[in-house]
C-alpha cells in the first residue's frame, strides 16, 4: 500500500504565505515526477506544478515567481512553497507522485487526500 499525506493547508491573508508538505510512504521502490494540483468546486483538476527525481520543475503560468516546488528524495518528499498568496488561490491542493513499487512495475499515479487552502481577508 502506498499513502501520500499532504499537510499545511490553510486560511491566510492576501499576500500572505503558506508551506505545503506531501509525504509518500508505502511500499515504495522509486519515485519520479512528484507534483501538486489543486481544483476548485465544479472545475478540472490543475496543474500547479511539478519537480522531478533530479530537480527539474514545470510552474503554472498563474504561479510563476509566487510558488517554489522542491522535494527531498530521501524523504520522499515534496514542498510546495507559496508566497505573495491571492484570493483566487484558494483550493483543495493534491499532492501527486509517479512512482512504481517493485522493480518491474510500470511507474502509476497515486493522489494525496487534499489540503484545503484560503486566502481571504
Amino acid at each position: 500500500q502506498v499513502q501520500l499525506v499532504e499537510s499545511g493547508g490553510g486560511l491566510v491573508q492576501p499576500g500572505g504565505s503558506l508551506r505545503l508538505s506531501c509525504a509518500a510512504s508505502g511500499s515504495i521502490f522509486s519515485i519520479n515526477a512528484m507534483g501538486w494540483y489543486r481544483q476548485a468546486p465544479g472545475k478540472e483538476r490543475e496543474l500547479v506544478a511539478t519537480i522531478t527525481s533530479g530537480g527539474s520543475t514545470v510552474y503554472a503560468e498563474s504561479v510563476k515567481g509566487r510558488f517554489t516546488i522542491s522535494r527531498d528524495n530521501a524523504k520522499n518528499t515534496v514542498y510546495l512553497h507559496m508566497n505573495s498568496l491571492k484570493p483566487e488561490d484558494t483550493d483543495l491542493y493534491y499532492c501527486n507522485a509517479d512512482l512504481r513499487t517493485t522493480l518491474w512495475g510500470a511507474h502509476s499515479p497515486y493522489w494525496g487526500q487534499g489540503t484545503q487552502v484560503t486566502v481571504s481577508s
